[in-house]
C-alpha cells in the first residue's frame, strides 16, 4: 500500500512538471538505479568532463544531455534523442522515414546505414505515364511514394553494437513525450498550417494534425502506443506483428509495401568514406550517400584553388562565383556516376582522388559563369530532413542524419500507429534527366529497383586530429546539405568563427541548373556589393524559397575547448555540459 501511495504521489508530482523536468525525471528513473538519480554523495575522484549536443529542437537537446548525465554513451543519447523527435520534431524527426549515422566509438570510426529501400514492387518507370512523362506528385503524395522504413532498424543496430544503457529506459522520455504531450512550438505550428493544403483531399495528414495550436499541449496517443511496443521488443516491434500490419493497411490501395519487405529490411554498415584535409581525418558519408564524395570533392577543390580564395572576402561576389563553379562540377558527376554501390559500380575512389579533384579545379573559370554544355561528368535530395551532433564525455561521437524527405513525408499517418510515412521514392530518378522536387536531375545510376537504396545528399561528418574528434557536423537541406557542411567548415577553419557563428552565417547555393542561378538564406542575404558584383557575372542571385539548412555542429578547438552551435534558422539548441563522474 505504500508503494502505491508513493507511486501516486510521485505521478501528480510528474504531471505538474513542465516538460524538460518530467522527460529529465523520467529518463533518470528508466536509466539508473533510484540512488543514482538522488544524487551521489562525496567528492568525484576524477576532474570533471564535457559532453555536448547539438539537436533541432530543446526536447532532443535535453534528452541527449540527460541521458548522458546518466551514464549512458553518444549511441544511447542518439537513440534516445531520434525517438523523441519522431514525437515533437514530426515534419522530420520520424519511424517510418531512414538515414544515416556515423559513429566514432573508441577510436574506430562506423557508418550505419538505415536508409530507405524501393519496395519489391516497386519498377523503374512507376512514376510515368503512358507518354512516358512524369505523373506529377505522384512520388510525392500519398502512400506509393513511401519507400521501406530504415529508422527504427537503424536505431536498434546502433544500440545493440554500441549501446550502453537499456533500450527501454532510452524510448521512456518519447513515450512520455507523446502519451502525455508537449507544448507545440509557433515554428511546428506554421509547418504545420502551411502543409495543410498540399495534403488536403489527399491523405489523412489534417486529421491527426489539423487541431495543432501553438502553446497547446499536442498529445499522440497512437503514437505512444507503438513506441511501447518498441520499447518492449526493439526492431521486431516496428518490423512484425502489430506495427506492422497497421503500416500495410495503409498501403491500400495504391502503396507497395507489404509484411514481406518490411520483415526483409536490412540495415547495412559500411566504412566510412575518409579523407586527409589539412591535418585532420574526415569521416564522412560513403554511398548510397552522394554528401560525403561531394564534401571532400568541394573541399579538396577549394584547397586546389587556394590562390585564387585568397584574401576574398565572406561570401563576396567573387567567392562565391569561384564556389559556384565547383558546385556546378560536383553536381555533374553526382548525376552522371552516383548511386547504390550494391546495385551499381561506383568509381568513387577516382572521384575523390586528388589529381582529378586538381583537374577539375583547373576547369574553374575564375571571371565567367561556365556553359551548362562545357560542364561535363569528369570521368569520361530531403530539404525537409533533421540532423543532430552529439560528443560523449569519453570522446565518443554520433552525427546522425534523417528524414522523411519532404516536410511530413508523403503526408500519410498510419492509422492506429500514429507516425507518418516517408517519400523518399522521388530521390530515386524517376526519369533521367528530369529534376526531382529540390531540382536535381539524376541518371540511370539511379534508377528505380526493387531494394534498391536512393541516393541521398546526407552528410553526417566526424573530422579526427590525432584520432581525438574536434569536428561533429551534419544538415538537412535536400541538396544543399553538402554545400551547406561545406561552408560551414570553411567558416570554422578559413574564419575562424565560433561554431555558433559558423552555423549562423548566411549561406548561398547552386547546383548546375539553372546555369545561372544562385539561391541565398533568406535570414542573412548577401551584401548588395555581393549582389551586384554577381549581377555583373551574369547570376540571377535570389532568396531561397525556403531557409535551407538547420547546421548543427560542435567543435574542439586546438586548446580542447568545446563548443556547440545550432543554427538560428531552426528551433533547435546546443548545450555543452560537465560531466562529474560518479
Amino acid at each position: 500500500m505504500l508503494r502505491i501511495k508513493i507511486a501516486r504521489a510521485t505521478w501528480r508530482t510528474l504531471s505538474r512538471l513542465a516538460p524538460f523536468a518530467r522527460v529529465a525525471l523520467l529518463s533518470c528513473i528508466a536509466l539508473l538505479p533510484q540512488a543514482l538519480c538522488a544524487g551521489a554523495t562525496g567528492a568525484a575522484t576524477a576532474p570533471p568532463r564535457h559532453a555536448a549536443v547539438a539537436a533541432p529542437d530543446e526536447f532532443g537537446a535535453r534528452t541527449a544531455m540527460e541521458v548522458m548525465k546518466h551514464g549512458g554513451n553518444a549511441v544511447d543519447a542518439a537513440v534516445a534523442t531520434a525517438f523523441v523527435l519522431a514525437v515533437t520534431y514530426p515534419e522530420a524527426g520520424n519511424l517510418g522515414g531512414g538515414g544515416f549515422m556515423m559513429i566514432y566509438e573508441h577510436g574506430k570510426g562506423s557508418f550505419l546505414d538505415y536508409r530507405e529501400t524501393a519496395p519489391a514492387a516497386a519498377k523503374r518507370n512507376m512514376y510515368l505515364d503512358d507518354r512516358g512523362e512524369v505523373i506529377k506528385d505522384a512520388s510525392v503524395i500519398g502512400p506509393r511514394a513511401a519507400g521501406v522504413p530504415g529508422t527504427v532498424a537503424g536505431l536498434w543496430a546502433a544500440h545493440q553494437r554500441y549501446g550502453r544503457r537499456p533500450w527501454r529506459g532510452l524510448l521512456q522520455p518519447a513515450i512520455a513525450l507523446a502519451r502525455d504531450g508537449f507544448a507545440a512550438s509557433s515554428p511546428l505550428a506554421r509547418r504545420i498550417e502551411d502543409a495543410r493544403g498540399s495534403y488536403a483531399g489527399l491523405t489523412n495528414f489534417d486529421r491527426y494534425y489539423g487541431q495543432v495550436r501553438a502553446g497547446e499541449r499536442f498529445r499522440q496517443p497512437e503514437l505512444a502506443a507503438t513506441l511501447e511496443r518498441i520499447a518492449a521488443h526493439g526492431a521486431d516491434g516496428f518490423y512484425h506483428g502489430r506495427t506492422s500490419q497497421r503500416l500495410v493497411a495503409q498501403m491500400r490501395p495504391a502503396g507497395l509495401i507489404t509484411l514481406r519487405d518490411l520483415a526483409g529490411y536490412k540495415v547495412k554498415w559500411r566504412e566510412p568514406l575518409t579523407a586527409d584535409w589539412r591535418g585532420m581525418t574526415l569521416l564522412t558519408a560513403p554511398l548510397p550517400s552522394s554528401g560525403g564524395f561531394a564534401l571532400i570533392e568541394l573541399l579538396r577543390m577549394h584547397d586546389a584553388l587556394g590562390a585564387q580564395f585568397a584574401g576574398l572576402g565572406h561570401n563576396s561576389a567573387q567567392y562565391v562565383h569561384l564556389i559556384a563553379e565547383m558546385e556546378k562540377r560536383v553536381f555533374a558527376d553526382r548525376a552522371e556516376y552516383l548511386g547504390d554501390p550494391d546495385f551499381v559500380h561506383v568509381p568513387i575512389e577516382k572521384l575523390i582522388d586528388p589529381d582529378y579533384i586538381a583537374r577539375r579545379a583547373a576547369e574553374v573559370r575564375p571571371h565567367e559563369i561556365s556553359p551548362v554544355g562545357s560542364v561535363k561528368p569528369g570521368l569520361a535530395e530531403g530539404m525537409h530532413t533533421t540532423h543532430f551532433s552529439i560528443l560523449d564525455a569519453d570522446g565518443n561521437a554520433v552525427a546522425n542524419t534523417y528524414t522523411l524527405n519532404d516536410w511530413f513525408g508523403d503526408g500519410v499517418v498510419v492509422e492506429g500507429a500514429g507516425f507518418l510515412l516517408n517519400n523518399e521514392m522521388d530521390d530515386f530518378s524517376a526519369k533521367p534527366g528530369v529534376p526531382n522536387m529540390y531540382g536535381v536531375v539524376g541518371g540511370t545510376a539511379n534508377a528505380i529497383e526493387p531494394g534498391k537504396r536512393m541516393l541521398s545528399s546526407m552528410s553526417p561528418t566526424i573530422a579526427l586530429k590525432s584520432g581525438h574528434v574536434v569536428l561533429v557536423a551534419g544538415t538537412p537541406g535536400g541538396s544543399t546539405i553538402f554545400t551547406s557542411v561545406f561552408q560551414t567548415m570553411l567558416n570554422i577553419y578559413d574564419f575562424h568563427m565560433s561554431a555558433q557563428q559558423a552555423v549562423a552565417a548566411g549561406r548561398f547555393h547552386h547546383q548546375l541548373l539553372p546555369p545561372d542561378r544562385i539561391v541565398y538564406s533568406i535570414c542573412c542575404a548577401l551584401s548588395s556589393e555581393s549582389i551586384a558584383g554577381l549581377r555583373a557575372l551574369g547570376y540571377n542571385p535570389q532568396p531561397s524559397a525556403w531557409e535551407f539548412g538547420d547546421v548543427q555542429a560542435i567543435v574542439v578547438d586546438d586548446d580542447g575547448t568545446l563548443s556547440a552551435g545550432s543554427d538560428p534558422r531552426g528551433r533547435g539548441q546546443a548545450i555543452v555540459e560537465t560531466m562529474t563522474p560518479r
